[in-house]
């Protein structure tokens, strides 16, 4: 692991953090150092949670990816954010927390070398934001656990203000994180007539989804440092519904 392990230390409504582009402007994240690859070497109390997400990434609508192929441009620049309905970790109630993550992968996700940047929204609290980053480390066998074997380089957590609203029926979602994350989605169109096209993805045996609709990225911007800096128009996107945990 490199050494972007581990929390801002930071506290106060009034202190900043600037990163390049990416900047916190709020936070009252506890003055202390978490080390997430310490805590979740360690076994895992029992989690789930259910709710809905909304990712992108730079492929072409339907993203070989979810197909066991390479990406379009064979290499992964992507970000999603996800919402917890209700949800658990031991006894730590997840309910209504949204967070975020953007990637980086030089080439497939499977093969790995990747970099990720965990956003946790500011509403959350210091138990939670500890259990979400949990869920987001390896070890583990779940959607985000698997992602974060893949990226070797972890970037300190964010906490801010984390604006998500979507609409999976419709196939529309907005995103905005000031400073770090800005995306756009809406449903893909016919170029000759405009009409809406609808198409889902289907995947039995999923661990990300069961099924996700498919829709159009118009836009997909982070402003993080390299390689989590790109700006994007016109790629994939989905929305689903999720319900993970650790369960047997």
């Amino acid at each position: 692991m490199t050494d972007y392990m581990g929390y801002f230390p930071l506290s106060g409504a009034a202190q900043r953090f600037e990163h390049r582009k990416c900047v916190l402007a709020k936070t009252d994240f506890p003055l202390k150092s978490f080390n997430m690859a310490s805590t979740t070497a360690q076994a895992k109390p029992s989690w789930r949670i259910q709710g809905y997400s909304a990712s992108a990434c730079n492929c072409a609508w339907g993203c070989p990816c979810q197909f066991n192929a390479r990406p379009s441009q064979g290499y992964c620049q992507a970000a999603g954010v996800w919402r917890v309905e209700t949800g658990y970790f031991g006894a730590t109630r997840l309910d209504g927390v949204t967070f975020a993550g953007i990637v980086s992968f030089p080439g497939a996700v499977h093969e790995g070398n990747g970099t990720m940047q965990p956003v946790f929204d500011e509403k959350t609290t210091a138990e939670q934001r500890e259990a979400i980053a949990a869920l987001m480390s390896a070890p583990g066998a779940t959607f985000l656990e698997i992602i974060s074997t893949m990226c070797p380089h972890q970037r300190k957590p964010i906490v801010a203000p984390i604006e998500f609203e979507a609409d999976s029926e419709r196939r529309v979602a907005r995103i905005r994180i000031p400073g770090v994350l800005d995306v756009d989605i809406q449903p893909i169109k016919n170029p000759i007539t405009g009409e809406e096209h609808r198409a889902r993805i289907d995947l039995p045996n999923g661990f990300e989804y069961k099924q996700a609709e498919v829709a159009n990225a118009g836009r997909l911007s982070a402003t993080c440092e390299a390689p989590l800096a790109f700006s994007l128009r016109d790629t994939h996107s989905h929305l689903n519904r999720i319900d993970w945990s650790n369960a047997a």
